[in-house]
C-alpha cells in the first residue's frame, strides 16, 4: 500500500468517525451478515442413531478381569440390545502415589500400551475386532488431564506438566487426586503426544471413539481440532464428561446429563417433585444444540463408587428412572451390573468382581430389552437429532405426574409417569397427545384424548406409542404401568 492510498484510507475513517457522531445512520449491511452460522458442526456417525452404551469396567466385569474373558460376554450384551460399548481405561497404571492396591484406572502410565492384568494389546484387537463383527461399536475411556507421576512422559519431559509454587508436579487442585499430576496443555508437544497417542488407538485397533474423562480441563480447541483429525481416520463417536453446550458444538456427540441424573435423585428421595424436570428439559430444548446429546445416565462407575448403587439412589422409583432415561430425550447407558440387580458399591482400587448370580431372580434385565426393543420400533425415541423433541403435556397434578410427548415422521410416543411416593389420579388439560396408542409391556390399545383421566400406583408409568393422529373417548386410566422395584 503507497502513502497516497494510506492518506485516502485515513480520509475516509475520518469523514466515516465524524458521520458518527453527528448521528448519520451507520452503512446498511447485507442480510446474509445476520444469516445464523450452524449451531453445531458434528456429523455423527450413522450407527448413533440408536445408540445404547454399556460400559465396562474391565477389572470387575468377570472373575479374571480380562479382554478375552469379557469376549465371552458379548453374545449376551448382544442379546441385550446395547450396542456402543465405553471401556474404562486400558492403560497400565501407575505405581508411584498408587491408591490401594491396584490403582485407579485413571492415573494413566502409558497412554499407548495396555494394563497387563487387563491382557495384551493382542487380546485388546480380538476383542475390537470379535466385537465389530457382532455389531457393536467400541469406545475407549480417554484421560487427557492428568497422568501417573511415573508415566515415562515426566521424566522425559517435565516440561510438559503444570507445577506449584515450588516447581514441583502438582495435582488437580483441590480435588484429591494424589495419585496423579497434570499436564500443561499450553505446550504444543502435549497436544501432539495426546493428540497421535488417540490417532494410534483409532488407526490401529479400530477404536471408534472415546469418552474424554474430565473433559472441561482441556482446552476446547484441542478437542475440536482432534476431532478432524480423527474423522480424517474414519467416522468417531466422541462423549464428554462435562456439562455445557460449546463442547457440542465442533468436538463431541454427546455430553453427560448431570442435572438429569441429580434431579432424579431428589425426585426419589423426596427433596423434590416431578416439576424439577421442567427446568432440565426447558434448557435442553433452549440452550443446546439440536444435534447435542446428553447422557441420561442412572448409573456409572463413579456414581456406584461414590454416590451409592442404584438402589441407594434410587429405591423404589428405580424402573421409572431407567424407562423415563430410555425413553425421555437423552442418550441411554446401562452401567455392568445394573442388569443383575447388583446391589454393591463395586470397589475403585480394589478387585471387586460383579456377582452376576444375583441376576437370576433379577427383572431388570428384561426391562432394559424390552426398552431397547421399544426405542428400535419407534424413530421418535432415536437420539438426537433424529428423534422428535420431547414435548409438555399438561395435566393437573404437576407435582406427581410427568406427562410428555415426542412425535416424528408420523410416529409419536407419549410417557406418563407418576413421579412421587402416592398413587395418582390426573386430568390430561391439553389435546396435544390425542390419538390412539399401543401400550408398552401390554400391547393394550388405549385412546387418549384432552381431558383424559390418568391413574398411575406410586412411582407407575404407562408408555404408549403409536401415529398420535385419531382422537377418541376418553378412556385412560384402570390398569396401572410398571410400578415398584423388580428384583
Amino acid at each position: 500500500m503507497n502513502r497516497n492510498t494510506l492518506r485516502y484510507a485515513a480520509a475516509a475513517l475520518a469523514l466515516a468517525t465524524s458521520a458518527c457522531a453527528f448521528g448519520h445512520a451507520p452503512a446498511v449491511e447485507p442480510d446474509s451478515v445476520w444469516q445464523p452460522s450452524p449451531e453445531s458442526t458434528i456429523h455423527h456417525p450413522a450407527w448413533s442413531k440408536e445408540g445404547v452404551l454399556y460400559q465396562i469396567n474391565t477389572r470387575q466385569f468377570t472373575p479374571e478381569g480380562t479382554f478375552r474373558a469379557a469376549e465371552k460376554q458379548l453374545p449376551r450384551l448382544k442379546k441385550l440390545g446395547v450396542n456402543i460399548l465405553w471401556l474404562m481405561p486400558i492403560h497400565p497404571i501407575g505405581e508411584k502415589n498408587r491408591k490401594g492396591t491396584l490403582g485407579s484406572p485413571y492415573s494413566v502410565q502409558d497412554y499407548r500400551a495396555v494394563n497387563p492384568r487387563l491382557g495384551t494389546k493382542e487380546d485388546f484387537k480380538h476383542f475390537v475386532d470379535t466385537a465389530h463383527a457382532m455389531g457393536f461399536h467400541v469406545i475407549l475411556d480417554w484421560v487427557a488431564n492428568h497422568t501417573a507421576w511415573d508415566n515415562k512422559l515426566a521424566s522425559e519431559h517435565p516440561d510438559w506438566y503444570e507445577k506449584n509454587w515450588k516447581g514441583g508436579f502438582t495435582p488437580t487442585p483441590w480435588l484429591d487426586w494424589s495419585d496423579i499430576i497434570d499436564l500443561d496443555w499450553s505446550k504444543p508437544g502435549v497436544r501432539k503426544y495426546i493428540g497421535e497417542s488417540m490417532e494410534m488407538w483409532v488407526r490401529d485397533y479400530g477404536v471408534d471413539g472415546f469418552r474424554a474423562d474430565v473433559a472441561g480441563y482441556v482446552p476446547l480447541d484441542f478437542w475440536d481440532k482432534e476431532r478432524k483429525r480423527l474423522e480424517a481416520i474414519k467416522p468417531v463417536f466422541m462423549l464428554a464428561e462435562w456439562k455445557t453446550p460449546e463442547m457440542t458444538r465442533n468436538a463431541f456427540d454427546a455430553v453427560y446429563a448431570w442435572e438429569w441424573h441429580n434431579t432424579m435423585k431428589d425426585i426419589a428421595q423426596g427433596r423434590a417433585d416431578a416439576s424439577a424436570l421442567d427446568g432440565y428439559y426447558a434448557e435442553a430444548e433452549s440452550a443446546w444444540p439440536r444435534a447435542a446429546m446428553r447422557l441420561t445416565y442412572v448409573a456409572n462407575h463413579d456414581s456406584n463408587a461414590w454416590e451409592g448403587t442404584q438402589y441407594e439412589n434410587f429405591g423404589d422409583a428405580l424402573p421409572a428412572v431407567i424407562a423415563l432415561s430410555f425413553t425421555g430425550e437423552g442418550l441411554p447407558m446401562i452401567y455392568n451390573g445394573q442388569e443383575a440387580c447388583n446391589h454393591k458399591r463395586l470397589e475403585f482400587f480394589e478387585k471387586d468382581p460383579i456377582d452376576w448370580s444375583q441376576g437370576k431372580d433379577c427383572k431388570l434385565g428384561a426391562l432394559f430389552t424390552d426398552l431397547i426393543a421399544f426405542r428400535k420400533a419407534n424413530p421418535a425415541l432415536a437420539n438426537n437429532p433424529w428423534g422428535g423433541r420431547m414435548g409438555k403435556l399438561d395435566n393437573d397434578q404437576p407435582s406427581q405426574l410427568f406427562s410428555w410427548i415426542r412425535h416424528v415422521d408420523g410416529n409419536t410416543v407419549v410417557g406418563l409417569f407418576n413421579l412421587s411416593p402416592k398413587p395418582v389420579t390426573a386430568h390430561l388439560t391439553d389435546a396435544h397427545g390425542a390419538g390412539r396408542y399401543s401400550e408398552f409391556g401390554t400391547g393394550k390399545e388405549v385412546v387418549l384424548a384432552s381431558g383424559s383421566t390418568v391413574s398411575l400406583p406410586a412411582w407407575g408409568y404407562r408408555l404408549l406409542s403409536g401415529n398420535g393422529e385419531e382422537s377418541g373417548p376418553r378412556i385412560m386410566g384402570g390398569a396401572p404401568g410398571t410400578a415398584g422395584a423388580p428384583r
